[in-house]
C-alpha cells in the first residue's frame, strides 16, 4: 500500500497540502475509502466527517462542491446560488479531465484546472475532517477552517 504515495495524483495532493501546511500529510488506508461510509469505517470516525468532493456541471462551467459524507447536495439550491438552469453531476470522463482525479479519489484541492469550490456549512459540525487525496485508499485530515482556506472555497448551504 505504501507505493500509493508514488501515484501522480497522490503526489500532487501531498505537494499541495505540504506547501499549505507542512504538518498535513496523506494517510494511506489499509482498506478502501471509495465511499464516505467505507472511509468512515477505515478511519473510525463519523460519516459526516468525510468530505465528498463532487464535480458539478453548471451549463458550460464546472465547480466542486464539498459535502459531508452523511448529506446530499441539493441541485435546486445549486441552481439558485449559481443562477443557472442546467446543473448536473459531471460524468466520470469530465471528472478525470477537469480535476485530474478518478471518481473515488477526487481531492478538494490540486485540480488540473482551476475550479470554484463551494463548501457546505454542515461540515462545520466537525473541528477536523477527512478528504480524499488522489486515490480511493488515500485521505488527508485537516481542520475545517483550514479546509476553507486551502480550497479558497466559499461556505454555502447546499444540502437537501
Amino acid at each position: 500500500m505504501e507505493n500509493l504515495l508514488n501515484n501522480e495524483p497522490v503526489k500532487r495532493v501531498q505537494k499541495f497540502i505540504k506547501k499549505f501546511n507542512p504538518k498535513l500529510e496523506v494517510i494511506v488506508l489499509a482498506t478502501g475509502a471509495r465511499t464516505a461510509i467505507d472511509a468512515a469505517n477505515s478511519l473510525q470516525c463519523e460519516v459526516g466527517a468525510i468530505v465528498k468532493s463532487l464535480l458539478f456541471k453548471a451549463e458550460n462551467d464546472f465547480l466542486i462542491c464539498l459535502i459531508a459524507g452523511d448529506r446530499r447536495c441539493s441541485l435546486n439550491k445549486l441552481k439558485k446560488i449559481l443562477q443557472k438552469k442546467d446543473v448536473s453531476m459531471a460524468n466520470a470522463d469530465e471528472v478525470k479531465k477537469k480535476t485530474g482525479f478518478s471518481i473515488g479519489g477526487v481531492a478538494p484541492i490540486a485540480h488540473t484546472l482551476k475550479l470554484n469550490v463551494l463548501v457546505d456549512k454542515s461540515l462545520s459540525r466537525f473541528s477536523e475532517v477527512f478528504a480524499a487525496a488522489g486515490h480511493p485508499n488515500c485521505v488527508f485530515k485537516i481542520p475545517y477552517d483550514e479546509l476553507i482556506k486551502i480550497t479558497n472555497g466559499s461556505e454555502r448551504e447546499i444540502i437537501e
